[in-house]
């Protein structure tokens, strides 16, 4: 039992961290393991390999995960961004690594090997910009010297370009998502408004003429007659086949023919298992986690912490929209994970890294003097 009156590095943590979103994050890990227990098995054997080879890959990965997330809420708000400018640069330089040695994967070069072990440096990007972003801002608002917005458009160009090389359109549109909405929450001027929906209306359209496979699966949402739609017409069969209470764990049969079932379609294979009941239960399991993070974003004064939860939260809240809308025939496919429910090393770990900056920054701590304090001390 932990009792406030023992002062404590870990009773600390306990009565200063969010529990409820805590809670919820654990829970989608554990909804994550369960279901690519479910998913995995028809795509380890249409490969050849051990049936639950992708499950114990991905059980693996979960306590690494969770290790990872726990010990960054640790971390004060400097420490999260000394961490995230560290993540950032490395990032970076695996990004521009990657372009020059790494292998290509269906006409992308987005991984590279490290011990045996795919990585991929983009996914552990995205936390790190925003939180450096959010900072820019901050200070750009706080000392009018210093050209924050500059430096934040320098990273952001910096980062696009090094997405649209890999070639990652969906990450790219992500990404700029994001960096908009804090631009806009920071008190973007209305000519930068109009301008970045100008530029994100021209970046689209020069990716559809210019990028083949953007081309084509824009083409394949608009007409689905004009190429091959296998992977969403499969996934929404999975889907109308679970109806509302699904067929049962282990009793989908849509999955074994739909590719990607572990990853970017596991939503459908949810569906078609467990049912249009439990795919509610989960998006409100993601609502929660955004919303509360929001609120808790709104309830503190200091500008740095409030754009970095809100940028952290839409990252997490707009990839698992973009994934569902995919699966759900909404949206042209983007190949974006399930955040904590997709099977992949890379996209677990830095979701983790995401929600562990964001319950590090939505700890209770004194406003005032917070600058002053240690790196690593766990509490403000």
């Amino acid at each position: 039992m932990m009792h406030r009156t023992r002062k404590n590095m870990l009773t600390e943590w306990w009565w200063t961290i969010d529990r409820p979103m805590l809670v919820a994050l654990i829970l989608l890990l554990f909804f994550g393991l369960v279901l690519s227990m479910a998913a995995s098995p028809a795509i380890a054997m249409k490969l050849n390999l051990d049936a639950f080879h992708f499950v114990k890959r991905h059980a693996m990965f979960v306590p690494v995960a969770l290790g990872i997330m726990i010990g960054v809420t640790f971390l004060s708000p400097r420490g999260a961004r000394r961490l995230a400018l560290f993540v950032l640069v490395c990032a970076f330089f695996g990004m521009v690594l990657t372009l020059l040695v790494g292998g290509s994967v269906k006409g992308a070069q987005r991984w590279i090997s490290i011990a045996g072990f795919s990585l991929q440096p983009s996914e552990f990007m995205k936390p790190a910009f925003v939180v450096i972003v959010a900072w820019l801002f901050a200070e750009n608002d706080r000392r009018p010297e210093i050209p924050g917005n500059l430096f934040s458009i320098v990273i952001f160009m910096i980062a696009v370009a090094l997405l649209v090389a890999q070639p990652d359109i969906g990450q790219t549109v992500l990404l700029a998502m994001v960096w908009s909405g804090l631009f806009f929450m920071a008190g973007m001027p209305i000519f930068w408004i109009f301008l970045l929906m100008g530029l994100g209306v021209g970046g689209l359209t020069m990716a559809y003429f210019f990028v083949p496979h953007v081309t084509g699966r824009i083409n394949r949402f608009l007409d689905p007659a004009s190429g091959d739609t296998f992977q969403v017409d499969t996934a929404m069969d999975a889907i109308i086949r679970g109806g509302w209470l699904g067929v049962g764990p282990g009793e989908g049969t849509v999955k074994r023919t739909l590719p990607d079932s572990h990853t970017d379609f596991i939503f459908a294979v949810l569906a078609e298992e467990f049912g249009i009941i439990a795919c509610m239960v989960l998006i409100s399991v993601y609502l929660f986690i955004v919303v509360r993070a929001l609120k808790l974003a709104l309830q503190t004064q200091d500008l740095f912490k409030r754009l970095a939860i809100s940028g952290l939260a839409l990252l997490f809240g707009l990839q698992a929209v973009i994934n569902i809308a995919v699966n759900l025939k909404l949206m042209p496919a983007k190949g974006m994970t399930l955040p904590f429910i997709s099977y992949g090393g890379s996209s677990l770990l830095s979701v983790a890294l995401t929600m562990g900056l964001l319950l590090a920054l939505t700890r209770k701590r004194p406003e005032i003097g917070m600058e002053k304090r240690q790196f690593f001390k766990p509490y403000d």
